[in-house]
């Protein structure tokens, strides 16, 4: 955990979320500014700065973290999503924790995020 982290907050329960899933390793969260009918994010407990400082010992993690992806978007009602992963400030990341963006729905839906 890390003190200053939104996330770490957002997992410890400080800061509130409309939660849509939790286990022991992620917990997902509907995002507070939607890009698509459906945006939710995966977001593991541990904190992880960014996918450029995954390690082999996260590898599971990011499994789990990408096969559940398909498992909650169906749940979300949708029949097809994108995932997106910002890594680092050139690449649009503005929370330092991993977390997996999940879109769809509708013709709300993107054709790219910025």
């Amino acid at each position: 955990m890390s003190a200053d982290c939104i996330f770490c907050k957002i997992v410890s329960g400080t800061i509130p979320s409309k939660k849509i899933y939790e286990d022991e390793d992620v917990i997902a969260f509907n995002d507070i500014n939607p890009s698509a009918k459906v945006h939710f994010l995966i977001v593991p407990k541990s904190h992880i700065d960014s996918l450029a400082t995954c390690e082999l010992q996260d590898q599971a993690l990011l499994g789990k973290m990408l096969l559940l992806a398909p498992k909650l978007a169906k749940e979300q009602g949708l029949a097809g999503f994108k995932t997106l992963i910002n890594t680092g400030v050139e690449g649009g990341q503005e929370v330092f924790h991993i977390h997996l963006h999940v879109l769809g729905g509708g013709n709300k839906m993107p054709k790219s995020l910025a």
